[in-house]
């Protein structure tokens, strides 16, 4: 498998959800990922700690500038925990579960993210503001309702299909409600 292209697929991959979406500051962002379906194999059939490592890095370079935190969902070994920063699990008032992932519980890109953390720790539950799919690992359950799908050009990381969300506040109210403030509404608050 060729690393180089992995990071590239990844750099393009981001490069266009970033210019998509606007995440707040100090949200979390999940990734779910598959080595196996980068490699064009199964899901947990040959899980790489290299690609997982160069999945780890290409994120953090996104994340870290943007000041958004990356949580890592594990395999469906350890229940689909999530590998997050010790500091960033306080912060958010989540519960720490007990598990160090590992190459076939948990996979490649946890492992990897584990060993580049400061203080990694793992939970059970986050409510993130987007992320993205690589390989079909079935992160909705981690991103904040509403969600919606972001439409990719770049679409694959090595064999791997990637699918992107991002969240929304839900809408609420009926004909007469208003989503977006404009000089009208303004007058009608006064």
């Amino acid at each position: 498998m060729d690393l180089e292209q992995v990071r590239q697929d990844l750099r393009a991959t981001l490069n266009e959800y970033f210019e998509n979406v606007t995440l707040r500051p100090e949200s979390i962002f999940v990734v779910g990922c598959s080595t196996s379906e980068i490699r064009g194999e199964w899901k947990g059939t040959n899980s790489s700690l290299e690609i997982g490592q160069v999945i780890v890095q290409t994120l953090q370079e996104f994340l870290i500038p943007r000041h958004l935190h990356l949580a890592i969902q594990g395999c469906e070994h350890i229940n689909r925990a999530l590998l997050l920063e010790r500091e960033v699990a306080d912060q958010n008032n989540l519960e720490i579960v007990s598990v160090v992932p590992a190459i076939h519980a948990g996979g490649g890109t946890q492992v990897a993210g584990y060993q580049q953390f400061e203080d990694p720790v793992e939970v059970e539950h986050i409510t993130a503001a987007g992320g993205i799919d690589i390989g079909g690992t079935d992160i909705g359950m981690h991103v904040k309702f509403v969600q919606i799908p972001v439409r990719l050009q770049h679409r694959d990381v090595g064999e791997a299909r990637v699918v992107a969300l991002r969240s929304r506040p839900k809408l609420i109210g009926g004909q007469r409600a208003q989503y977006e403030f404009t000089d009208k509404n303004l007058e009608d608050i006064r």
